[in-house]
C-alpha cells in the first residue's frame, strides 16, 4: 500500500491558484488555437532530426506545459520504444494520459465519457483515442479491432489495463483479454509506471476522490502545491507462446516494482 503526503494548507492552496490560473487561461486562449492550427496534414508529414513528426512534437510540447502549470516537474527514466508498440500502465487519474503524450505519442484506449470532458476529451479526440462503452462487447470488440490495426500499421498504442482509475494506493488485477492485439500482432508490451510526489507519496492525492467528476478532480490539481513526477520505461515483454495472462502478469510486476522503488 502506497503511504500518503499530509495534507495541504488553504492559504498556499489559494496563492497557487492566483499564480496558475492566469496561466492555464493563456495555454488554453493562445497555446490550443496554436496547437490545432499545427497539426496538420503537412506537420503529419514533416519529421524532426530525431526522426519524430512534428505533429507529435507539438502534442507533447502541449501535455509538457500543461504539466508543468499544474506544478508537475515530469522526470523520465528509461527510453520508450519506437514504432508499433503497445504501452500499458497504472491509472489514478485523467493526467495520467498528459503524462504519457508528454513522453510519446500514442493513441489511447479509453472509456467513452473521457470524449465528453472539457478540453481533456478533445484533446484526446484529436490524439487518436480509441473509445470503450463499458460493459458492451460490441463495444469492445471494435476496439480490440482497432487496437490490432493500428499496432499492424506500425503505431503505438497506451491502454490502462486495471480498466479504470484506482484510489492510487495499490495496482489492481490487469485484464489479460486487452493484451491479445499485442499478441495478434507480435509487438512488444512495454510496461509504464507513473510516480507521484517524492517515493510515489502523492498516488493517492492525485488520484479521484470517492464521488469526485473530472471537473473537480481538475480544479483540485490545479491548486496543487509543485512536487515531481516519474514517468518509467520499463523493460519490455514479448509476446509468447504463452499468451496474454502472461503479458498481463509480467508487465504488472514490473510496475509494481517500479513504484515500490524495486525495479532492476
Amino acid at each position: 500500500m502506497t503511504p500518503a503526503e499530509p495534507p495541504d494548507g488553504a492559504v498556499p492552496r489559494a496563492f497557487r491558484y492566483l499564480l496558475r490560473v492566469p496561466l492555464l487561461l493563456l495555454h488554453l486562449l493562445v497555446g490550443l488555437p496554436l496547437t490545432v492550427a499545427l497539426i496538420n496534414p503537412l506537420t503529419a508529414r514533416w519529421r524532426l532530426a530525431s526522426g519524430e513528426r512534428v505533429d507529435h512534437r507539438i502534442i507533447r510540447w502541449w501535455s509538457g506545459t500543461l504539466l508543468r502549470i499544474f506544478g508537475l516537474t515530469v522526470r523520465r527514466i528509461g527510453e520508450p520504444l519506437p514504432g508499433a508498440v503497445c504501452f500499458v500502465a497504472n491509472h489514478v487519474s485523467w493526467i495520467d494520459i498528459e503524462m504519457l503524450h508528454s513522453q510519446r505519442m500514442m493513441g489511447f484506449v479509453a472509456k467513452a465519457e473521457i470524449s465528453r470532458w472539457p478540453l481533456v476529451g478533445w484533446l484526446a479526440s484529436r490524439a487518436g483515442t480509441i473509445y470503450h462503452r463499458r460493459g458492451d462487447a460490441s463495444s469492445l470488440n471494435g476496439v480490440m479491432h482497432q487496437m490490432l490495426e493500428r499496432l499492424q500499421q506500425g503505431e503505438a498504442i497506451g491502454v490502462f489495463p486495471e480498466g479504470r482509475t484506482t484510489d492510487g494506493r495499490a495496482i489492481g488485477v490487469f485484464h489479460a483479454r486487452i493484451f491479445q492485439p499485442a499478441v495478434l500482432a507480435q509487438v512488444p508490451v512495454q510496461p509504464v509506471a507513473l510516480r507521484y510526489g517524492e517515493q510515489g507519496l502523492a498516488q493517492t492525492r492525485i488520484a479521484f476522490q470517492p464521488g469526485e467528476s473530472f471537473l473537480r478532480n481538475f480544479l483540485r490539481l490545479l491548486g496543487e502545491p509543485a512536487r515531481p513526477a516519474e514517468v518509467h520505461f520499463l523493460r519490455p515483454v514479448q509476446p509468447g507462446e504463452d499468451g496474454r495472462r502472461r503479458l498481463a502478469d509480467a508487465c504488472r510486476a514490473q510496475i509494481v516494482a517500479a513504484m515500490q522503488g524495486t525495479a532492476a
